[in-house]
């Protein structure tokens, strides 16, 4: 541990998505606008309201693990392996550092849902004793975290952060700290979710939180005045956070700098937003204070922007009130979750991953299909097409149920 802070920086990126499993395809669907929205495969919907969903379409775990080890594991600790496998070879961080330096800060949501549904299937239509010996490892949030330190022989803390829609952005957060702070030099982190499967849709459903549109192009309506809930999505992403001063040394590609997070709770209700968007203005002037902004800066915020009627007129809110009401009209906000779905506990991720781009590429992804605008938020979502921005500063939110707000910053190196 020290007591000076040391600077933390991103040098390798991993994901798998509705948008894409590799870097170059995300990035190339989400600033053409690509919708990754489509009909439920995994289940028969007929019984459910709801019948969209972002899947994962082009995902191969062999690609990744050995067949007998995807028999081991749930799909979101796949996507999550998939992700890191990408992001660690990129980074080549691996063998630059002694293995007890090298820790894993990897978030879920909800954890192996698809082991859980198939397991208590299994139990009351043939019995306990037909129960896999491997259903607890399998379904556990923290085993994402484990397989990929087990991978990479990575030897230091290696932790899940379960804070629902708020756990990948926590566990990158978390991850900034223990770098900062000298517990170690290089830290895998992100998200995984896996939940597209009938008890979650259901769970989902019956508290009217998701879109029960059929359009895939009126379903997931960040800020527009048309959104009626959410689209479930899936998937990973994963980041490679190093000290900078050893990135730097060993001539590491340096995607940004992880320079601003902050944490909070609303304290209020267990799915709503605080109604003020207290906790969301804190945790976003948090990540600002520790970013250094000066208050005039170009910002980008890749918004939580989920489509459902109170987070995104609060999320607005928290904007203007963290930015000031001037420089939030100013800033550019969108939401990549008209895209992906609401990938969950790895949304956070992903987004932070947006936020990164557009810094090395001065591309902004739009909020597509934003047709009729909502009076109550009234920022500009870069509706429809990307556009072509010099942004200093990128700002990413993520509010989950408990009331768990988290926000990212980051700059250019």
């Amino acid at each position: 541990m020290t007591n000076e802070l040391r600077r933390v920086v991103v040098t390798g990126l991993g994901v798998v998505s509705p948008v894409g499993s590799d870097m170059d395809t995300v990035w190339q669907n989400l600033t053409a606008g690509y919708n990754g929205i489509g009909p439920i495969t995994y289940f028969d919907t007929t019984n459910y309201k709801a019948k969209l969903a972002a899947q994962v379409k082009d995902f191969d775990p062999l690609t990744y693990m050995e067949k007998s080890e995807t028999l081991r594991s749930d799909k979101f600790a796949q996507y999550a392996l998939g992700a890191a496998v990408q992001a660690v070879e990129e980074s080549g961080v691996i063998g630059t550092l002694p293995p007890e330096r090298v820790a894993v800060y990897f978030g879920s949501g909800i954890g192996g849902l698809n082991t859980v549904t198939t397991e208590v299937e299994k139990l009351h239509n043939r019995g306990p004793h037909r129960v896999s010996p491997l259903c607890i490892p399998m379904m556990i949030a923290n085993m994402a975290a484990g397989m990929i330190a087990i991978r990479y022989n990575c030897q230091g803390a290696a932790l899940p952060a379960v804070t629902a829609c708020a756990s990948g952005s926590n566990a990158i957060g978390e991850a900034l700290r223990a770098i900062r702070h000298g517990y170690a030099d290089a830290v895998i982190t992100g998200g995984a979710e896996a939940s597209i499967v009938s008890v979650g849709v259901a769970g989902f459903i019956n508290m009217k939180a998701l879109s029960t549109a059929e359009d895939p192009n009126a379903a997931s309506l960040p800020f527009d005045a048309r959104r009626g809930g959410f689209v479930i999505g899936e998937g990973a992403a994963a980041l490679v956070l190093e000290e900078y001063e050893h990135a730097k040394a060993r001539g590491a590609r340096i995607y940004g700098e992880v320079c601003g997070y902050g944490s909070t709770c609303d304290a209020h209700h267990i799915t709503a937003p605080h109604p003020e968007a207290e906790g969301g203005a804190r945790a976003m002037k948090q990540a600002l204070e520790e970013a250094g902004y000066n208050g005039t800066e170009a910002v980008y915020v890749n918004a939580h922007g989920t489509g459902t009627p109170m987070n995104d007129s609060g999320e607005t809110l928290a904007i203007k009130k963290a930015l000031g009401e001037e420089q939030a009209y100013k800033a550019l906000v969108s939401s990549t979750k008209s895209m992906t779905g609401h990938m969950l506990g790895a949304a956070g991720a992903i987004e932070a991953i947006v936020c990164l781009k557009v810094l090395e590429t001065g591309t902004v992804p739009p909020t597509i299909n934003l047709r009729e605008p909502d009076p109550k938020c009234d920022l500009n979502y870069v509706p429809n097409q990307a556009v072509k921005a010099d942004i200093s500063l990128c700002l990413s939110n993520s509010l989950g149920f408990g009331g768990h707000n988290a926000c990212l910053a980051f700059r250019k190196v």
